[in-house]
């Protein structure tokens, strides 16, 4: 029994803490529940003899969504009502999943000869699928590949367990706007993003996001769909002919002027016209729909780029980076395909972003 307890409290402690090997990069996983000893005729009942057991017990039944559970505590030295209702606080106040889950948890127990039986009543605010499909995430890398996903497919919310987690909810929406921009075929406009800790304190927390998309998601699937058919009917033109990373981003410069459009008369920076979309198939896009155009013509052709956000003379305003040897950058709302620029070029003609190089009064790259 004590063999089997153990396993119990073992498996537990896993599902909730993740592992300390995987600290130092990225893992993402999706955890089933494992099968616990129980005892008596279904999963409802377990046996305890510690404290630490009882609230492992406890933790188990929330893990399972179930609403009434019956433990019984054998050769307990402790006090029994002290400590069920010790653990039934810690669980749904201070453990990661039971904050997140619980509503709230109550207890009554009996002696029975030498042991007690308590029963356990839950109350949840999460459904059985919510708990479910909870993922278990290590790493900044982690997180942002699960909300690209969320995003890609337009979910309306996220829920990630998080181990070694010691930020806070503006480091999350930065990881997810980061997202966003990874995937320019479904970055049709940037939702609002509202997250949620559980619980408010600690190094484990589940991560709650809420997305609130400006269209109707199955809209959007389908313009998604629409743009990703576009991107792959026109760089497959470029596939055709170039195998080369250089030849094939040689030839993208020379089609751009006929594939992408920017901003129709009339129309500024901002004014809603910010998406792939609006470049490749719609009537023309500003610099964020360029950038976001160029980057996903350049995935499908296997080509390294990202979007860059930042300013312009003090404006918002987006571009491509094409990592390098030597920084190269692209900026499609200038009209100049095939252009590119340095670093230190885009710095002199009035761009600025984040981690740009600092320049010395020569406009030279300061020597750090």
């Amino acid at each position: 029994m004590k063999k089997r307890l153990l396993v119990l409290g073992l498996c537990l402690t896993l599902l909730l803490t993740g592992c300390s090997a995987m600290l130092d990069r990225p893992y993402t996983s999706v955890v089933a529940h494992a099968e616990h000893p129980v005892t008596g005729e279904d999963d409802s009942t377990v046996q305890v003899e510690s404290y630490s057991e009882l609230v492992s017990a406890v933790l188990y039944f929330v893990s399972q969504s179930t609403q009434q559970g019956t433990v019984r505590l054998v050769n307990y030295d402790g006090d029994v009502e002290e400590d069920l209702n010790r653990a039934c606080l810690e669980v749904a106040k201070d453990d990661p999943l039971g904050a997140y889950a619980v509503d709230f948890i109550k207890n009554d127990y009996t002696r029975v000869l030498a042991s007690y039986e308590a029963n356990i009543y839950i109350t949840y605010r999460r459904t059985p699928e919510q708990i479910r499909s909870l993922v278990s995430v290590t790493g900044a890398g982690a997180i942002r590949a699960e909300l690209g996903d969320a995003l890609a497919d337009f979910q309306p919310e996220l829920a990630l367990r998080v181990g070694y987690f010691a930020e806070d909810e503006a480091y999350i929406t930065a990881l997810a706007r980061q997202a966003y921009y990874d995937t320019p075929a479904a970055a049709l406009g940037m939702p609002e993003i509202a997250v949620a800790l559980y619980p408010d304190h600690g190094t484990q927390r589940i991560v709650e996001l809420t997305l609130s998309y400006s269209q109707d998601p199955d809209l959007l699937r389908r313009k998604s769909k629409e743009l990703t058919a576009r991107a792959e009917e026109l760089t497959g033109q470029i596939a055709a002919r170039q195998d080369t990373r250089e030849g094939r981003l040689w030839l993208l410069y020379q089609m751009l002027p006929d594939w992408v459009s920017g901003l129709p008369d009339g129309a500024s920076e901002g004014s809603g016209r910010s998406t792939a979309w609006d470049a490749l198939v719609g009537g023309g896009a500003d610099s964020e729909g360029l950038a976001l155009a160029f980057e996903l013509l350049c995935d499908q052709l296997e080509i390294d780029c990202t979007v860059v956000e930042g300013t312009l003379e003090g404006e918002p305003h987006f571009w491509n980076a094409l990592p390098g040897s030597q920084s190269r950058n692209v900026d499609l709302s200038r009209g100049e395909f095939g252009s590119t620029y340095t670093d230190e070029q885009l710095l002199a003609m009035g761009y600025s972003w984040e981690g740009a190089p600092e320049l010395d009064s020569a406009g030279e790259p300061e020597q750090g």
